[in-house]
This record gives C-alpha cells, structure tokens and sequence, in this order.
C-alpha cells in the first residue's frame, strides 16, 4: 500500500519509511504528487494532524498519514509545541543568511537550506528563552494520524512522548530540529548523538509509529 505523507521533509519521510518497513508500507511526500501543504491553524497537535491527513487524502485521492510533531517544554508551558518548527520568527532565519555583494543576489536558498537556517534559529530562541531557568525538562511528542480516505469516519491515531532535558549549549551533528539540545539522560546522550538505528528504536515517532502499526493491522487489516 502506497500512503501520502502530509509533509515535504525528506528526514521524516525517511524516518517513517523505516519505521513502517515491518508492513511494506511505501510512502511519498505530498510535494512529489503536486499536493500543497495544509494550514496548520490549531492549538494541538491532534487537530493539526488530522487536517494535514485529510487535506493529503482529498488531494491525492487514496490513503494518507501525517505526522504533526513537536517540543514542549515544561517551564515554557509546554511550547513551542505546534509552532515548533517556525518557532523563531521569519526575519531571525533570514537574517543568518547574507546575500552575495556587488548585488549579486547569491544562490537561491533551497528548501533543504531553508530548513536548516530555520532550525538554527530555533535552537538559539529556546535557549535564550531557557536562559537562567533550571528546570529544563521537556518531550518530544509525535502524533501520528492515518485515514483510508479523506472522509475516513474512523482515523487511527497514535501518540509518542520521549522525555529529556534541554541542554545550555549543542551537541552532536545528526538529526534535525532541536535534536542537538535534547539530552535523553537514559542514553546519556543528546538525539543528535544517537545512531539513525537507535533513534528509530527510542524516540518519540518510534512509539507513535509501534501503536500505528498495531492499529493498522487491527484496523486496516495489513500484515
């Protein structure tokens, strides 16, 4: 079965690709198939992922899954939350990224580097926010929706929470997102540390995607 993943980032459709790999599951971005990308205008990451799911299934006509996912921070109220991945604002990324001299303009920016200045930006907004705060404790959370259609009535939703603690300075070089920051002290190590084999075992879409897998054989009848 082929499913539309309701995103356009290629780290998490290679995350989700291997975690679905028990059920065969082939997955594709929205992008690939010309699907714009949904508004995200809710407060929870369950609302927001049941729309981009929908949006995805009504546009290509066939199952979807979404993955709306994000860092709550306990001492912040639990943000950035939704807005985790525009969690700085737009003229902080840009910033970052100076144009060639001479009016040259420079090379576009891809969406790859985008994301990645994005990003950036983002790890040094928490931490400013954190700054002086000793409770750092916080999760990553994942919550997963797939629908049979876009008018589904019965949508499988799965939640992952992985906890840790926001660190003072970055470590590590892999991963995405605030991944340098959040520290798993179970592992003694930051999420940018691990291995792609131990990340897809322990982190918060792994567990999301375990309960999926289980609903979609209950539910959907795969093997």
């Amino acid at each position: 079965m082929r499913l539309v993943l309701a995103s356009n980032n290629a780290k998490k459709l290679a995350e989700l690709q291997a975690l679905f790999s028990p059920l065969g599951l082939e997955f594709v971005n929205q992008g690939a198939l010309g699907i714009p990308e949904a508004e995200e205008p809710h407060i929870t990451f369950v609302e927001n992922a049941l729309l981009k799911a929908r949006h995805a299934a009504r546009h290509s006509g066939g199952p979807a899954i979404s993955d709306d996912s994000g860092l709550c921070v306990d001492a912040l109220g639990g943000a950035p939350g939704v807005a985790s991945a525009n969690f700085a604002p737009l003229e902080a990324v840009t910033l970052t990224h100076s144009p060639s001299p001479a009016g040259g303009g420079g090379e576009p920016i891809s969406r790859e580097g985008m994301r990645a200045l994005q990003d950036a930006a983002n790890n040094r907004l928490l931490l400013e926010r954190l700054q002086g705060v000793e409770d750092r404790r916080a999760r990553f959370v994942s919550t997963l929706v797939a629908v049979r259609s876009a008018d589904d009535p019965e949508p499988l939703v799965a939640v992952g929470r992985w906890n840790g603690v926001i660190l003072t300075v970055q470590r590590g070089e892999g991963g995405f997102g605030y991944d340098p920051l959040m520290f798993i002290p179970v592992l003694n190590q930051t999420v940018a540390e691990l291995s792609a084999e131990v990340k897809n075992q322990r982190s918060h879409r792994a567990i999301a995607a375990q309960q999926m897998l289980a609903l979609m054989r209950e539910a959907w009848h795969l093997e």
